[in-house]
């Protein structure tokens, strides 16, 4: 007896016949078929969910830095103002200085002292430039140059015209320089 025959055999004992077997046979191949475009679907789904989340964190974290950053520079334009108003306080005291009136001197002093911290605890900061610095054309406003009093001064800060100053790590005003050539 050959292998096929004792397989029709053991089918018909069984009850099956050969149609039922391939339609049997059939059906598990679609199932098959049927799971593994279902997995397929499910990695392209669990990837496209994964790259939403990690965009959706790039965008938290995004509007994070900018809204610390909008905080750190929201009164800018405010502080940028009051600016002159610290020079001309600056100029007022020299002048005092020169009239030799000790009372009015101090009473002018203390507002320019109290207005000072009060932007200093605002995040303003003054840049220290002094004459014999070198000149940096990122940090620094050159107003025009003169021949230098030195040899050693070319390229350097002669004289400073107005004070800059940084708002963070932003410069709002640049020092106004005058170097030497």
């Amino acid at each position: 007896m050959s292998k096929n025959d004792k397989s029709k055999e053991n089918h018909e004992e069984v009850g099956f016949d050969d149609k039922e077997l391939n339609e049997q046979e059939i059906a598990e191949e679609n199932v098959s078929d049927a799971l593994s475009e279902l997995k397929d679907e499910f990695e392209r789904e669990k990837d496209r969910y994964l790259r939403l989340f990690a965009e959706f964190e790039n965008y938290k974290k995004r509007t994070t830095r900018e809204r610390i950053e909008m905080f750190k520079t929201a009164g800018e334009d405010v502080i940028q103002s009051l600016l002159p108003v610290l020079d001309d306080f600056e100029r007022a005291l020299k002048e005092l200085e020169k009239s030799g009136d000790k009372n009015l001197f101090k009473g002018v002093e203390l507002i320019n002292n109290k207005l000072s911290e009060t932007l200093k605890t605002k995040g303003l900061q003054l840049i220290d430039v002094k004459p014999g610095d070198v000149f940096d054309a990122d940090s620094h406003e050159a107003i025009t140059q003169i021949p230098a009093p030195e040899e050693k001064l070319k390229g350097k800060i002669i004289d400073v015209l107005e004070k800059g100053y940084a708002l963070g790590d932003k410069i709002i005003r640049y020092p106004k320089v005058v170097i030497g050539q």
